[in-house]
């Protein structure tokens, strides 16, 4: 398969798992559970999904493992998509082409449907069908990725992202973004017994995907529009926010976004012919218009 049928198939293997963890249940609230559906299976890339399936398919790691793993990182990357278009941080109306929960819903429930998304993430990632003597280990390093070191911690620096300079900027999106690719990336690494080379090309790799989404990503805020993002488009501007594209232009931005490619790329030698959809991942970062 190509890279789009590849990013196709992950993205419905991870839905297949999130449809079966959110069925109706007497203990759960109609609407909370709606409104979960609702932030979850609506839309989305599934791209650091797609991330694990591929960097464990490296290693023969068990395709059904490696779906409720990537599971689990959408599950968390789509609790804080909610939780960041809340008025009290991003103030967002539009995600994924659609109203943002707290919109099409409430605030109150928005924050449930965060809170739940995140548990989710920890139930997904330390069930069945996930080998149990590697469960510990990827709930550790999700937790390190989303946590105050990294995702969350990340979006804190954003919050207050005014008046860095290039180096501050490059540490707030490598925490806000980078830290759930790349542990995407190692997930797969975990989840498959990589050797610790192997495992640390995958970090690396996924460091450098990191930077280059994210860097696409103001680009796109520069020069997208919100229908082809599915977002509001030109709000890092209009609040005076620090990003690399403001600090030194669009076209000097793709220019380093081409460097961070290659490299990519480059990292993903050790692994031959395998990590073809890998390499074309990077470049997929780099041409996406939302």
């Amino acid at each position: 398969m190509d890279f789009a049928a590849r990013l196709a198939a992950a993205a419905e293997a991870t839905n297949r798992v999130m449809d079966q963890a959110l069925q109706p249940s007497p203990a759960v609230p109609d609407r909370l559970l709606n409104a979960t559906r609702y932030a979850t299976l609506a839309g989305g890339k599934r791209f650091r999904p797609f991330l694990v399936i591929e960097s464990a398919a490296l290693f023969d790691a068990p395709a059904d493992a490696a779906a409720a793993v990537a599971a689990a990182f959408e599950c968390l990357h789509s609790y804080s998509l909610v939780h960041d278009d809340l008025p009290a941080m991003d103030d967002d109306d539009l995600r994924r082409g659609q109203p943002t929960v707290h919109k099409a819903y409430d605030e109150a429930t928005a924050i449930l449907v965060g809170d739940g998304l995140q548990a989710l993430a920890f139930e997904l990632i330390t069930g069945d069908p996930v080998p149990s003597d590697v469960a510990g280990p990827l709930a550790h390093l999700l937790a390190r990725a989303s946590g105050n070191a990294g995702m969350v911690g990340g979006q804190y620096r954003d919050l207050n992202a005014i008046g860095l300079d290039a180096e501050g900027i490059r540490l707030m999106q490598a925490m806000k973004t980078g830290r759930l690719i790349a542990g995407a990336c190692e997930a797969g690494a975990v989840l498959g017994r990589a050797d610790a080379g192997a495992r640390a090309a995958l970090v690396r790799y996924g460091d450098l995907l990191g930077e280059a989404f994210q860097l696409a990503d103001d680009l796109l805020d520069v020069e997208g529009t919100a229908e082809e993002t599915g977002k509001r488009v030109g709000k890092d501007a209009g609040a005076d926010k620090a990003t690399l594209v403001g600090l030194i232009g669009p076209a000097a931005a793709r220019a380093r976004l081409a460097e961070i490619v290659a490299a990519a790329a480059d990292t993903l030698a050790p692994f031959g012919d395998r990590a073809s959809v890998l390499r074309e991942a990077s470049r997929f970062v780099a041409d996406r218009r939302s």
